[in-house]
């Protein structure tokens, strides 16, 4: 098996099709936030701490209903596949409407009991002000990610990933500006960290509500959601939901461990786990691919296709994660100077980059695999496989916690998880329950 793609293989150009753009659109945002946490870096080490403590737990709240965007392009790209567009379309509506719906009773939900999220993630009492402050205003942006993440499945569905990409650069260039402007210009502190977001977010939400209504329209499809289908998109989404809350109590799990470790090690983890999610949203653009190209050729009962179009991305995976992997340990002593002045910061910082660099060929495997279950629709084994992931960390957490660990020690505790995801959807991959066909699973 050759892991050097050449664009000679018969899905390479699909791959590229829909991986490139898929790329510049998740990248867009954790490049966003990284920029979020260069500016607010300038304002102290506990700020940054109370940025890096709010943006998990939003991080969190939004991840568990990522299921917006994955449950939407599975179904979207089935339908696609089968050739039913006007049906791919209603779906796409009913998803949206679902996420207005839970944006706003998260908004009532998370209100009054920021202090108390806050306080779960063992913030100190030096950063506790700074993340009670980001994560109330951001909560007001929820509404919006949501349905950008929706928006965004109904796009990859139908195959479009560019739309995506030109959304979510624009939205990086406003947010990076109006942050700029907030914090350093108007010396809004921490809070205008959090306004700047919440605009970008609102901005791109109508954006991709523009460009889905125009395609309704186009296909005589009905704008208003139908109450059934919402509900339909919420009980299939169920399983995506644990298998994402499994994933978000890890990374939940990480933050506290680091905060309760100190400033120094909250902000270095702050840091290296944006840095972390930034390559891992990076190699997901390739899952992304999965995700509609699975879809489709199920959808047009195609297992041979499905099957061959898998083991090419696995290549595709691999070699991303090599390369980008050699990047973070070629650039692991100057990447600090970037985000901190703190030289406690910057040594745990530039550690940490080292494990992170192995982790990225592992990543690369499991994303893509993860990437085409979800586009099969084998939503209740990847519920399981996380759930079994998420077991195996939680006693190298304890300890960690317990013992007061290093933040190196942590890094290998999250690399020990992903290796247990790897080896449980490589063990699905090899047989045919995921392979079913037709428009709808």
């Amino acid at each position: 098996m050759s892991l050097v793609p050449t664009l000679r293989h018969p899905h390479d150009r699909a791959i590229v099709r829909l991986a490139i753009p898929a790329f510049g659109a998740l990248v867009a945002e954790p490049l966003f936030l990284l920029a979020d946490s260069a500016i607010v870096g300038h304002l102290g080490t506990a700020q940054q701490a109370g940025l890096g403590i709010a943006g998990q737990a939003l991080a969190t709240i939004a991840g568990s209903c990522v299921f917006l965007a994955y449950g939407t392009t599975s179904s979207v790209a089935r339908q696609l596949g089968a050739g039913n567009r006007a049906r791919a379309l209603r779906q796409g509506i009913d998803g949206i409407g679902l996420a207005l719906a839970i944006g706003a009773a998260l908004i009532v939900l998370g209100w009054p009991l920021a202090p108390w999220i806050v306080r779960a993630f063992g913030a100190s009492a030096t950063a506790t002000p700074h993340a009670e402050i980001y994560l109330r205003i951001s909560l007001l942006g929820l509404p919006g990610m949501l349905v950008v993440m929706a928006g965004t499945g109904v796009l990859r569905g139908l195959q479009d990933t560019r739309t995506p990409l030109y959304v979510s650069v624009a939205a990086s260039v406003v947010n990076l500006a109006l942050n700029a402007l907030f914090v350093l210009v108007l010396g809004w502190g921490i809070a205008g960290s959090a306004w700047g977001t919440v605009l970008a977010q609102v901005g791109s939400a109508v954006a991709y509500l523009a460009v889905v209504v125009r395609g309704v329209r186009a296909h005589g499809v009905p704008l208003w959601p139908d109450l059934a289908g919402v509900r339909a998109a919420a009980t299939a989404g169920f399983a995506l939901i644990l298998r994402t809350v499994s994933i978000q109590a890890v990374l939940v799990l990480a933050t506290s461990v680091a905060a309760h470790t100190g400033n120094a090690e909250a902000a270095a983890y702050t840091v290296g786990s944006r840095i972390w999610m930034f390559l891992a949203l990076a190699l997901d653009a390739i899952a992304i691919a999965a995700q509609s190209i699975t879809g489709r050729y199920l959808g047009a009962s195609d297992v041979a296709g499905t099957r061959a179009a898998t083991r090419r991305m696995i290549e595709w995976g691999i070699a991303s994660g090599i390369v980008f992997g050699l990047v973070v340990f070629v650039t692991r002593s100057w990447i600090p100077d970037a985000f901190t002045h703190d030289p406690d910061v910057r040594g745990l910082l530039a550690a940490s980059l080292v494990v992170i660099a192995c982790m990225q060929p592992i990543a690369g495997a499991a994303f893509v695999l993860d990437g085409v279950l979800i586009g099969a629709g084998d939503q209740r084994y990847l519920a399981l496989a996380q759930t079994v992931a998420l077991i195996v960390f939680l006693p190298a957490a304890w300890w960690l916690f317990a013992r007061g660990g290093s933040l190196v020690q942590l890094w290998l505790a999250i690399a020990l998880w992903l290796t247990v995801r790897l080896v449980a959807f490589a063990l699905r991959a090899r047989g045919s329950s995921w392979l079913v066909t037709g428009a709808s699973r």
